[in-house]
């Protein structure tokens, strides 16, 4: 299995904070929000490399992080050739992007650079290869204004997907899903490859995924715990509380 990492957004809502600093190269708690990701996907058993997708604006900072990463499975830094948030590629197109760049053969797990799971992903992975099918992660919410602004599903009692709706304003179930996603190899190579030749929107993750509904079964993994959306200055706040007094908490 290969880990690629979307991390190529201009993140305009925590500016002037990341109007110099990437993203998931922001401090939580001691560590970059990207240090968190791979040292959880390290641990997945089989997981031979990392890919992370960055832009040209803020390519060099990937770099720098790279020399110093070591979580024992090979790790390469791309410029998607973006400079600005007006000519981004798109989360899907930059996952296709990684796809041809480093020829991945292997099955995928798809992360988003600014997202941080309480769970491990190695569960995830297991699961993955347990429905030997295409996967997204899903959890619990009970809020429906937090639903309205997250993927929404509804699951049958196998686990398999049976709609995914962006944004509801009326959601079918308290099913969220995060953008965290496994695909097998033949879909990176050949459904999103159509997906995206047939003009799709390729910014949104999870536009995606009604589409590949229509072409094979996708499961859903339920996980427990949280998931930690960094999208807002108050929502990176929050997280670098918790994360803190989690270090403070586990050091005592």
């Amino acid at each position: 299995m290969t880990a690629v990492v979307l991390a190529a957004g201009y993140a305009t809502r925590l500016y002037p904070l990341t109007r110099d600093t990437a993203k998931p190269l922001l401090d939580v708690a001691g560590r970059t929000i990207l240090d968190r990701i791979m040292e959880n996907a390290a641990r997945i058993p089989g997981l031979r490399s990392a890919v992370v997708v960055s832009n040209a604006r803020f390519y060099d900072q990937f770099q720098r992080w790279a020399v110093c990463a070591d979580y024992g499975i090979s790790t390469t830094v791309l410029n998607d050739g973006s400079t600005a948030d007006s000519n981004r590629l798109g989360a899907l197109a930059d996952l296709r992007f990684a796809v041809h760049q480093c020829d991945i053969r292997d099955d995928a797990m798809v992360i988003a650079g600014d997202n941080l799971f309480d769970f491990e992903l190695a569960e995830f992975a297991a699961f993955f290869a347990s429905v030997n099918g295409d996967c997204i992660a899903v959890g619990r919410i009970d809020d429906s204004e937090q639903l309205r602004r997250t993927g929404v599903v509804e699951i049958d009692l196998d686990d398999k997907v049976l709609s995914f709706e962006e944004k509801p304003q009326n959601p079918k179930s308290n099913w969220a899903a995060p953008p965290l996603y496994c695909y097998r190899a033949a879909t990176l190579h050949e459904l999103l490859e159509e997906f995206l030749r047939s003009g799709a929107n390729g910014d949104a993750p999870g536009a995606f995924v009604p589409w590949l509904l229509t072409r094979t079964a996708v499961y859903a993994f339920r996980f427990e715990g949280q998931r930690h959306d960094i999208g807002t200055l108050q929502s990176y706040n929050s997280v670098r509380a918790l994360f803190g007094a989690r270090e403070r908490h586990s050091a005592s």
